[in-house]
């Protein structure tokens, strides 16, 4: 048989914590629903950002994830997503890649920006001795 758990209190100035306040009541509500974006656009909105892709990569499945991250971005942004449709015009086909990473950057923290390459610059006694 164990022995009673007994509650011994110390002395002390502080108040207590109460837990109840610092969690949210739902977290699995709260968790479920982190990523759930409700959004809401016309057919038309979503044909013509998936048609101007479509031309531009040449695979509609592509184009279709492209259009849909877009439209996401730009509605989390507060942007009108012909608007951002309208600047992707302007660019170059052959430049889609970096424009596209750009603008999905922006929805992102600044340590894990997708598709942006650096090149740093080697020491020249380290690269010396480096065998290919």
């Amino acid at each position: 048989m164990k022995p009673p758990i007994q509650n011994i209190t110390y002395p002390t100035n502080l108040t207590g914590i109460n837990t109840n306040n610092i969690s949210p009541p739902d977290t699995r509500n709260f968790f479920n629903n982190y990523f759930n974006f409700p959004i809401e656009i016309s057919s038309n909105i979503d044909a013509a950002i998936i048609a101007h892709f479509e031309t531009a990569v040449g695979n509609k499945e592509s184009a279709r994830a492209l259009a849909s991250a877009l439209i996401y971005t730009a509605i989390k942004q507060g942007l009108n997503p012909m608007d951002v449709l309208d600047e992707f015009r302007n660019y170059p086909p052959e430049q889609l890649d970096l424009y596209a990473a750009l603008f999905l950057n922006f929805e992102r923290i600044g340590t894990s920006f997708l598709g942006l390459k650096t090149s740093p610059q080697q020491n020249k006694y380290v690269k010396r001795s480096i065998l290919p």
